[in-house]
């Protein structure tokens, strides 16, 4: 997080809910092959979450299908979804090199990630979530 982010503190009324919460959501950043498009998204589940992507290649009506931008480059964990979503909220508004900037802290090579991910890429078994 940067120090213009805002993070969102439990109130009374989450602070229940937060406390037993153990799901961690990802903010991450894929891209196409020739990497001239960047996507940022939010999830609970990063191997799904690039399966779908990948299964929507052909799905021209999603950003992700649209430009087969199921490459992931980077990812950040968060605790909280409300966290989450004002990073993705945040990295979305900036422009392309700061985006890059972000990605090389952790993957200087700009290296597709998805092999870091599954045992194989693609992943002989695929299904999207309301499949199973």
């Amino acid at each position: 997080m940067t120090k213009d982010s805002k993070l969102v503190m439990p109130t009374k009324e989450t602070s229940g809910f937060m406390r037993w919460n153990k799901t961690q959501y990802y903010v991450y950043i894929t891209t196409n092959y020739t990497k001239k498009v960047l996507y940022t998204g939010v999830t609970n589940n990063i191997e799904q979450r690039t399966i779908e992507h990948y299964l929507d290649k052909t799905n021209k009506k999603h950003f992700a299908g649209k430009y087969n931008a199921f490459y992931v480059l980077y990812d950040e964990l968060h605790q909280y979804i409300e966290n989450a979503i004002a990073r993705e909220k945040e990295i979305k508004g900036w422009r392309r090199q700061k985006k890059i900037e972000l990605i090389k802290t952790i993957n200087p090579k700009l290296e597709f990630l998805n092999a870091e991910l599954f045992d194989e890429w693609p992943p002989e078994n695929m299904l999207h979530r309301e499949e199973k």
